[in-house]
């Protein structure tokens, strides 16, 4: 059915889309069942048409204040307040401000930083926001990893936050400047074997804010160090043997999960340095709740299926123990943060250090959704429409923030989780940047194909990430692939926020409908992180033979697997070409492993600002991390790093290759 007129007008009122264009630039109709139900999402009936009548009355009465003003320290801004007010800054001075015509004016030149306006009708958050994060001089490069699958012969069957320090001072002694990990959010940390699998996916977390304690290597931890020798013989003993084959981080957390209680019950002092009160004991909370009543918040007793109620601060008061050491993991958590980037920037030289990656969403059975549901549309879940690599259209199954909520909350939810993040990185990659823009909102009951776009303030959201970053003398990454407009990146590079640039995917703009030649590398943006592939993508080796087509016909992928397997042979074929002509390749008759270190020259010979590279690329690792579309049926995030024969290869392996060394020498004399 099609959209009628009122429903249009509710639907813009909402930033609900109506209409759209897809990645090659065709509008699209969205349907009238998609717009009813995602405004069902918001709280908005839509069902009927005077349904539709009594919500269009309810946003022309809307007061003309705004919930938060954020305003950009070059610009100032306006805003509708009666009379004179006062601008409380956050260093606690003030300034008085006066009213032309029932509009205020704040100044340009404001200091950054979240202030309050006192107004007649009560307190109004103002955020001052730098118009642009600022740009760091030099080229870099580094590697692009994923943590869990990092493992070295000392780390418990996953890699850990020390086998990341490993790996941040071996690039920098080889000249790169950052190191990429995948987000490390943290999940339900309860037993497996009372309460369900841990789950594996990184981009699928219990709580963007916090982190997982699987990746903390429990002999480098202070409770470890201040434990007698008994004590650490007898959690040295707990350490698993386990399937190379396999991440399994069911028996990597068991193991450790009973190393950290035995040496919590030696750590006196550890009792005593965990307050109170606050969101970490809030999310210490949530972790003790979860091994009592399992691992969805939703299933709980009703009395505790919100974070402020008195039952749930009467629970913390009788689980205080326990509450009290997952708030202590986070403690040991933040320290090993903390030593491998200070040492990546103060010893060992980097320019960066270490950059972390942010999850689009988190768990609707998770922390986040039980702290802050009330900026959450929990009735839907944001995904990505249809394109020409995802032909089903993708379903993420994570909630989306509630745009109207979270300015309410004047952006705070999003401020905290940028400041864990920031507190001990030198970047943040934020993965699925065009949500600050526009989310696809799948209404509850219906198909990845069956959504529509939802808008969002850019400029806010941009601000409160401008602003954090800026604070924290760190760079912003968009990863801006897929279905994006081109003002979208026009916008990410006027606020300083690199873009992302993939091969396969970076070719010349044409009419809409048609796919242009690819770009040459003077074309590439200067302003964004250029590699190969990533996470979601076949790895450099898989796309040469092309394995990334059978993998995706097996699991049902593909519309047409015939072709799909046509078009990646005339692309093969054009890259090929094109490689020889760009100088980065020898011939078209060269082998596998020239073409490899090719794809790699050819684009660290862009000018993109930073360039990464995954390190199973080096050595032939032929297994993509993850496959979009699946989740059990194909091994997503389980997968070690490997060689071209798939045989696992610990860290120590990895570093000693002396391809990787080869990668390294070249991506440095390339980026310099």
């Amino acid at each position: 059915m099609t959209v009628d007129a009122d429903l249009a007008r509710l639907a813009a009122a909402y930033g609900v889309a109506t209409s759209y264009d897809d990645q090659l630039r065709r509008p699209v109709e969205v349907s009238r069942e998609a717009v009813v139900g995602v405004l069902a999402a918001m709280g908005v009936d839509a069902s009927n048409a005077a349904a539709v009548r009594q919500a269009l009355a309810a946003v022309d009465g809307r007061p003309p204040t705004p919930s938060v003003v954020v305003a950009r320290q070059s610009r100032g801004a306006t805003v509708a307040v009666g009379g004179a007010a006062l601008l409380r800054l956050e260093d606690g001075t003030h300034r008085t401000l006066g009213a032309d015509g029932g509009r205020l004016l704040l100044p340009a030149g404001l200091p950054l930083g979240w202030h309050h306006l006192e107004t007649d009708n009560g307190l109004l958050p103002v955020i001052v926001t730098p118009d642009r994060v600022t740009p760091r001089a030099k080229r870099g490069w580094g590697f692009m990893v994923q943590l869990y699958a990092l493992r070295s012969a000392a780390s418990w069957g996953v890699g850990d936050l020390t086998d990341l320090a490993t790996l941040t001072e071996w690039t920098a002694e080889h000249g790169g400047d950052l190191v990429l990990v995948n987000p490390l959010h943290a999940v339900a940390p309860t037993d497996p074997s009372r309460h369900g699998s841990m789950q594996p996916s990184p981009y699928y977390p219990g709580s963007r804010r916090w982190t997982n304690p699987l990746y903390l290597r429990i002999e480098d931890t202070r409770w470890y160090r201040e434990a007698d020798a008994a004590v650490r013989e007898a959690v040295d003993a707990l350490r698993p043997s386990y399937d190379v084959d396999r991440i399994d981080r069911d028996a990597a957390w068991t193991a450790k999960l009973a190393a950290l209680e035995l040496l919590w019950q030696r750590q006196p002092r550890a009792v005593d340095e965990v307050p109170t009160d606050g969101d970490l004991w809030t999310f210490a909370t949530w972790c003790a709740l979860c091994e009592v009543h399992g691992n969805d918040w939703r299933s709980w007793p009703e009395s505790l299926q919100r974070a402020d109620s008195p039952a749930v601060r009467e629970a913390g008061r009788e689980l205080e123990q326990r509450v009290r050491f997952f708030a202590g993991l986070q403690i040991l958590l933040d320290e090993q943060l903390a030593v491998t980037q200070e040492q990546a920037r103060q010893q060992w030289g980097m320019d960066v250090g270490v950059v972390h990656d942010l999850a689009v969403g988190a768990d609707p059975a998770g922390a986040d959704a039980w702290m802050l549901q009330d900026v959450l549309a929990l009735g839907a879940r944001i995904g990505a429409p249809p394109d020409m690599f995802n032909q089903q259209g993708q379903d993420w199954g994570m909630p989306p923030w509630h745009p109207q909520r979270l300015a309410e909350a004047a952006y705070s939810p999003l401020r905290d989780m940028l400041r864990s993040l920031l507190r001990h990185a030198g970047g943040v990659r934020i993965d699925h940047i065009l949500g600050m823009f526009r989310a696809w909102w799948i209404p509850e009951g219906a198909g990845a194909r069956d959504g529509t776009y939802v808008s969002y303030d850019a400029d806010a959201l941009l601000g409160v990430i401008a602003l954090e970053a800026e604070r924290a003398g760190a760079i912003v990454v968009g990863e801006d692939l897929g279905t994006v407009p081109p003002t979208v990146r026009q916008t990410l590079a006027d606020r300083g926020v690199l873009g992302s640039s993939v091969l396969w995917f970076e070719r010349a703009e044409v009419e809409p409908g048609a796919q242009g030649p690819l770009q040459q590398q003077d074309d590439w943006r200067a302003e964004a992180m250029a590699s190969v592939t990533t996470h979601d993508l076949p790895t450099a080796l898989a796309w040469v033979r092309g394995e990334h087509i059978r993998i995706r016909g097996d699991h049902g992928l593909l519309d047409d697997p015939d072709a799909e397997d046509e078009r990646w042979r005339d692309e093969h074929d054009e890259l090929m070409k094109h490689l020889v002509a760009s100088g980065v390749l020898a011939s078209l008759d060269a082998s596998e492993d020239e073409v490899v270190d090719a794809l790699h020259r050819y684009v660290a010979g862009t000018a993109s600002r930073y360039v990464v590279v995954a390190p199973g690329d080096a050595v032939g690792d032929l297994r993509q991390p993850n496959l979009p579309g699946t989740t059990d049926e194909y091994p997503n995030w389980r997968l070690p790093i490997a060689d071209a024969e798939g045989r696992p290869l610990l860290l120590e392996e990895l570093l000693a290759d002396p391809r990787v060394a080869r990668l390294a020498a070249e991506l440095r004399a390339a980026v310099r």
